[in-house]
């Protein structure tokens, strides 16, 4: 079983740690400093990713594909000024109700 006590807010504090700091060695550091273009780039390869590893059935290819997507995600809502506690506040409102009234309430396209 994994460790339950890191979660998505330790990953949070890391990621904007790591863009602040200015490290040269951090990959997060390097990789915002190309640009959310880019970021947002390596967040579409990594949902990719996870859906093959799901598709081809191996969970643990899913598992750290997952934790690639979850990463880069992360660091794409640091760069765009995004705190994860608005995106679990958008999944709270959302799971007050079920899965098809949410979708229904959403405005046509």
């Amino acid at each position: 079983m994994a460790d339950s006590t890191f979660n998505l807010s330790d990953l949070e504090a890391i990621v904007a740690d790591r863009l602040k700091n200015g490290d040269a060695t951090s990959y997060t550091r390097k990789l915002a400093d190309k640009g959310i273009a880019k970021a947002a780039q390596k967040l579409g390869e990594e949902a990719v990713e996870s859906v093959i590893a799901a598709v081809s059935g191996d969970a643990d290819a899913l598992t750290y594909e997952s934790a690639d997507l979850l990463y880069h995600l992360v660091v794409v809502l640091a760069l765009k000024g995004v705190p994860l506690d608005e995106v679990l506040a958008e999944l709270k409102r959302r799971t007050a109700q079920s899965g098809l009234q949410e979708k229904a309430s959403r405005p046509a396209d």
